[in-house]
């Protein structure tokens, strides 16, 4: 234990026997894996939802240094079993309603095996044809789906479009590609010399924005000065408001800075606002800034015709991105990012070393899809988006997002029906905040909140997060898990009442 053991004599092996791809090997550990796999979801609901281990707990469990001889593959399995599955948390479970949905399904689950098996590195068209085509194929229907405007596509019914997609690992890339965009298009605008003028951009965002935007814009290079978190209020449910908006970015423009890019939400991470795109496009259209929607969880939705209003005014922005691994069935990690111009992100992200030209790149026929990432390796992401989309169907996907929806509806009206509780903000998708309303020997109402939250995730029976809204600390109830029902949301709400009676009766 602690070092690893180097007698050459302690191993039975003989040369050449190693074959990590041997194909009897393959199928034998992937069908352990697969029954690994169906006892966890079979039996996922009735483990308890967080775990109850100590940091630093699986480092007792298994030995701590590599072993250097070879064990049979069950061996893995059977630790796995034992000493990673209890400390995990269960965001399979169907009685998790914390933070986002991560969702999934057995068309994604296959796709990633079967992506992983082949094991591609797509940098380039050349690199794998077959990988880039199937992503930008799967961008494409997603779009159409989405009715998005054909400038955001690959393709279109008269050929290659001007725009297109990057299927990324997370939100945050995408908006980091997308300023850096923005960032060299000002500088160019504005005349400037290099990056020399960089200290004069400028960004824009609600103060409900992802905590991640304010990430991106220090790793894109902005001044943090020049980052602008606008406030949002009650009267606009959380979202940004174009009237204050319009004032920041004129203010900034009259001081002789360069309003750059603009992020909109569409279904924010704390209560779910909604920015309006439309009005906010045609503001920053003035300033010739930036638009950038990040519909990561709540895009999703617009695939359903009844909550497409949302994206109106989606053809005057320049990108949008949408997670399909929080509400869309498709396991992590896929961020969809589309632009409506390829060649301002390609421009500012494209790389040609000697050892990656080819012909195929070189005719302009193909966007490899390396030069809208950082990065140059990408894994077969678009597999696995479209086994989904072709296995369950737009018709399928959009009754998913329906039943979620409608399970929050239930939740909803369970919270108004109890008079010791108010729902803090209008819902608009499927994640309900609420609270246990202040009441006259209460004390603090955010404290008894809190206490709430802690004793319903101490059960193990249910597991749900909280925010600030309004200066208020409430609860978020996200419904979305991919294996729940209704009698697991009418569960958990029971629990939710009794854990309040007992606490409300310890402060009388």
């Amino acid at each position: 234990m602690g070092s690893l053991d180097t007698k050459p004599d302690t191993c039975a092996t003989s040369a050449g026997d190693f074959q990590p791809l041997n194909a009897d090997d393959v199928r034998s550990y992937l069908h352990m894996s697969v029954d690994f796999i169906y006892d966890y979801y079979k039996s996922v609901e009735s483990l308890p939802v967080l775990p109850g281990v100590e940091p630093g707990y699986l480092r007792r469990l298994l030995q701590s240094a590599p072993p250097n001889c070879a064990a049979p593959f069950d061996i893995a399995i059977k630790e796995l079993r034992e000493a990673v599955v209890p400390g995990m948390t269960h965001w399979a479970s169907p009685n998790f309603f914390a933070f986002f949905p991560a969702t999934n399904s057995a068309a994604a689950i296959a796709g990633e095996l079967i992506a992983s098996a082949m094991n591609t590195v797509g940098f380039t068209w050349q690199a794998s044809p077959a990988a880039t085509e199937m992503e930008v194929l799967a961008l494409d229907w997603l779009a159409q789906l989405l009715r998005l405007p054909a400038s955001f596509m690959n393709r279109t019914g008269s050929g290659r479009g001007t725009g297109g997609g990057v299927i990324l690992g997370t939100t945050s890339e995408a908006m980091l590609v997308t300023l850096v965009a923005a960032r060299d298009a000002a500088l160019r605008r504005s005349g400037s010399n290099g990056v020399a003028g960089i200290t004069r951009l400028t960004v824009y965002a609600a103060d409900q924005t992802h905590s991640t935007f304010f990430k991106v814009c220090h790793l894109a290079g902005f001044d943090p000065a020049n980052v602008r978190s606008i406030p949002t209020g009650a009267e606009t449910n959380y979202a940004l408001d174009p009237t204050k908006l319009m004032e920041a970015m004129q203010a900034d423009a009259d001081a002789g800075l360069v309003p750059t890019y603009v992020c909109v939400t569409v279904g924010t991470t704390s209560s779910n606002a909604v920015d309006p795109v439309a009005a906010i496009a045609d503001i920053a259209a003035r300033f010739n800034s930036w638009v950038h929607i990040d519909a990561a969880y709540a895009g999703s939705a617009c695939i359903c015709p009844e909550f497409r209003h949302h994206l109106d005014g989606v053809e005057r922005v320049d990108s949008i991105s949408l997670s399909p691994h929080k509400w869309l069935m498709t396991c992590l990690d896929c961020t969809c990012l589309w632009v409506r111009d390829t060649h301002r992100l390609t421009g500012s992200l494209e790389t040609t070393p000697e050892y990656l030209k080819n012909g195929a790149s070189e005719s302009g026929a193909v966007t490899d899809l390396k030069d809208m990432q950082v990065g140059i390796g990408r894994r077969f992401r678009g597999l696995k988006l479209w086994m989904v989309m072709r296995t369950y169907g737009a018709a399928k996907l959009q009754e998913h997002i329906r039943s979620d929806i409608a399970m929050a509806k239930v939740f909803e009206e369970l919270v108004h029906a109890d008079d010791r509780f108010e729902v803090a903000v209008p819902r608009k998708f499927a994640l309900v905040c609420f609270r246990i309303k202040p009441w006259g020997g209460m004390g603090d109402a955010d404290e008894t909140n809190r206490e709430l939250m802690e004793c319903i995730n101490k059960t193990g029976k249910a597991y749900v997060a909280h925010t600030v809204v309004g200066n208020k600390l409430v609860l978020r109830f996200a419904v979305g898990s991919s294996l729940q029902e209704e009698r697991h949301v009418r569960s958990a709400w029971e629990l939710i009442q009794k854990t309040a009676t007992k606490i409300m009766k310890g402060k009388i």
